[in-house]
């Protein structure tokens, strides 16, 4: 993995972490802004913007480089809506999203650019399309822009967090309330590089906002809407660890199951309203599932794509039923 180490010059000091790499240790903007996989100040995961007093021991990760050519790969693609600006699909659990350091193939990337043909020119060369993603095991809605305008569109729209993304999600336990949120930081955690912690200094995390409705009791289980506002690394599953019930499945931030040993991560993106791009909606849109589009038509009106309840869900609920007497709070699908 490709670093950096340096020890922040105190007659140059203070400065801001970014500005003094790029000005003192000469790293390019551009490689600041892209592939940075961790920041540490004196140990501790830190940001760009830190300000430096000087002595500071520094060090920078990037993410492993992987080919700069991604090969299309005629894959299975599960299309709820697509027009000539975009694609809505709903990913499979067990893809990745996109290329990565062990992930060169089979994933979203790779099936959209065989889908789209050749001709399809995007932003980045490693995550054409590609303006959100969901965790390998993670379902569920995910739209990506065929074009560079509806790329930087769609970025605009989720920066400024004007996307309301709902997921689905069983959980080991229940919420210390049926309905409620979590506000604080998340960080990297300094054990296990994989994980992500509820950090103590909003300084050395990013700020992470989750709401959550219990719709469902099955026994030891319980069914969730979740809505997050922000969209951090892990952000459910690490919330849902915070409550004390963690997503059933999830065996990087929870127990394997006894009753479901073998249950993939029980965590499901339901629902993605989203604005499209500017005339994108003025041309006739494919939309295989005619239950999945609500409105397309306005550029001021979201459209809002719903992915159904996938199989494991329903089997892992089947057996709940059977087993317990449920208090079913709300469906899944109702209005809030």
């Amino acid at each position: 993995m490709p670093s950096i180490c340096f020890n922040a010059d105190t007659s140059l000091c203070p400065m801001r972490l970014d500005v003094y790499a790029s000005s003192v240790q000469n790293i390019s903007r551009s490689r600041l802004k892209s592939g940075i996989k961790r920041v540490a100040v004196n140990g501790k995961e830190a940001k760009l913007s830190l300000r430096l007093k000087g002595g500071e021991e520094v060090c920078i990760e990037w993410e492993d480089p992987v080919p700069e050519n991604i090969e299309p790969e005629n894959l299975p693609l599960d299309i709820l809506f697509e027009n000539e600006a975009v694609t809505v699909v709903n990913k499979a659990s067990g893809m990745v999203t996109h290329p990565g350091a062990g992930n060169r193939r089979h994933t979203l990337v790779n099936a959209l650019l065989y889908h789209w043909g050749r001709g399809c020119v995007c932003g980045a060369s490693l995550r054409p399309g590609i303006v959100h993603r969901l965790d390998k095991d993670t379902s569920g809605v995910l739209i990506a822009a065929k074009n560079r305008d509806a790329e930087v569109f769609l970025q605009s729209e989720f920066k400024n967090r004007r996307v309301k993304k709902e997921y689905i999600a069983i959980v080991s336990g229940h919420p210390p309330a049926l309905e409620g949120e979590i506000k604080n930081y998340l960080c990297r955690s300094s054990s296990n590089r994989k994980r992500f912690t509820v950090s103590p200094d909003d300084e050395a995390g990013k700020f992470a906002h989750t709401r959550y409705r219990c719709v469902g009791i099955y026994g030891p289980y319980s069914l969730m809407r979740i809505r997050i506002k922000t969209g951090r690394t892990h952000q459910i599953r690490v919330h849902m660890k915070y409550l004390g019930c963690p997503v059933l499945g999830d065996c990087v931030y929870g127990k394997k199951d006894a009753r479901f040993p073998d249950a993939a991560l029980m965590l499901h993106a339901y629902k993605l309203a989203v604005r499209l791009p500017p005339r994108a909606s003025d041309s006739a849109p494919f939309n295989p599932d005619g239950g999945s589009l609500k409105s397309a038509c306005s550029r001021d009106t979201p459209a809002v794509f719903t992915a159904p309840v996938p199989d494991r869900f329903k089997k892992v609920l089947k057996v709940l039923h059977a087993e317990f007497s449920s208090e079913h709070l709300a469906s899944v699908s109702s209005k809030n």
